[in-house]
């Protein structure tokens, strides 16, 4: 029993000779260590420095909460929760919580190919203007690296030469070509959409290498959601407008052609005191007063419907509109620096403590 109360007083002494151990070894190796770091630091500063800057615009924007009399218990149930009760309401099958997937969906995001954009210019000089799909396929820059990797695909696609019937290629969604798929997912990484589950705010962030282009895009993008949500919700109502419009204007043709018999029968028939002559005037009267009626009921629900798009219609409050950053977003060169001077340190220090020894053990095997 007293060897074994000896042996576990030892245990932590010897870790801890352990530790001391390894901290001299790194101790005597402090110059090989300051090298790797400055050499750490070094490559750190390169890639820095190699990697454009990146320019990001932040828009949010809280809809319209729909149906708050009848979700109010729930809404409350759903926000201790952390869920928000436009989803559980079902009343819009369009809620916040999809307005990324529209953002980031072909359709939305080939619709903002043709949209113009300005660069900042230099010196008080105006920029130059272009559309989204110019500027993601000419002015973007990529690191020295990244033009080193894709040597090779664009000698490949320059042997084979370009397609005559892409020249005359018009835009389709449902199969695009690989240029414009490419472009696409470019696109998706620098347009971004986010909800707040408790508060449904709906964040638009854009990022972009020159900072007006970055700003006019994240306005674009929020204008085009609004309108894509704005045409999906009153999508029914401006159908049922439509159709009550179009029963308006045939009943007030009706009326008119009604009204115009009657009147063209009293000329007709003026002094006629026949009773088969009183029947028809009256038979006639009472079609243009039906018809009158016919014409007043479709003329209200007219406007009911035209109610009912404006009712429909959601509302949308800018929390925070767009503008144009002053700072670049990225890179981060100094999480970079010591990014790299860490892993160098960290590089040298396994290989002292661990590499080292491996290499000697297996020096001194082969001799």
């Amino acid at each position: 029993m007293q060897e074994e109360k000896d042996l576990k007083t030892q245990e932590p002494e010897e870790k801890e000779i352990d530790l001391l151990e390894l901290a001299s070894k790194l101790w005597t190796q402090r110059k090989k260590l300051i090298i790797w770091s400055v050499c750490g630091a070094v490559i750190g500063l390169i890639i820095a420095f190699s990697i454009p800057k990146e320019y990001s615009t932040t828009v949010k924007l809280a809809p319209e909460v729909n149906d708050t009399k009848a979700t109010g218990s729930l809404g409350a149930l759903a926000s201790m929760a952390g869920l928000s009760a436009g989803s559980a309401s079902g009343a819009d099958a369009l809620y916040p919580q999809l307005y990324p997937d529209v953002v980031s969906s072909v359709p939305f995001m080939t619709d903002l190919f043709d949209v113009e954009v300005m660069t900042k210019g230099e010196n008080g000089q105006p920029g130059q203007k272009l559309t989204v799909r110019q500027y993601m396929e000419d002015d973007i820059k990529s690191p020295w690296w990244s033009a080193i990797m894709s040597l090779p695909f664009k000698l490949i696609s320059a042997i084979k030469g370009s397609d005559p019937e892409d020249a005359g290629h018009k835009l389709n969604t449902f199969q695009l070509t690989p240029e414009e798929n490419k472009l696409v997912e470019a696109l998706n990484q620098r347009i971004g959409a986010s909800v707040d589950q408790k508060t449904s705010v709906v964040s638009i962030d854009v990022k972009m290498q020159d900072p007006l282009v970055s700003a006019i895009l994240a306005d674009t993008v929020v204008s085009r959601l609004q309108e894509y949500i704005t045409d999906y919700r009153t999508n029914k109502a401006r159908k049922d407008l439509e159709y009550a419009e179009t029963l308006n204007e045939e009943a007030q043709q009706e009326y008119y052609k009604a009204q115009q018999r009657y009147a063209d029968y009293l000329d007709r028939n003026q002094g006629i005191v026949l009773y088969s002559a009183q029947i028809t005037r009256d038979r006639l009267e009472n079609e243009a007063t039906l018809a009158f009626n016919l014409y007043n009921q479709t003329a209200q629900q007219v406007q009911k419907a035209k109610a009912k798009v404006q009712e429909t219609t959601p509302v949308y409050a800018i929390v925070t509109p767009a503008t144009v950053p002053v700072k670049p977003s990225s890179p981060k060169k100094m999480m970079i620096l010591v990014g790299f001077t860490f892993l160098a340190f960290v590089a040298c220090a396994a290989w002292i403590l661990f590499g080292q020894p491996l290499m000697a053990e297996r020096k001194a095997k082969l001799s």
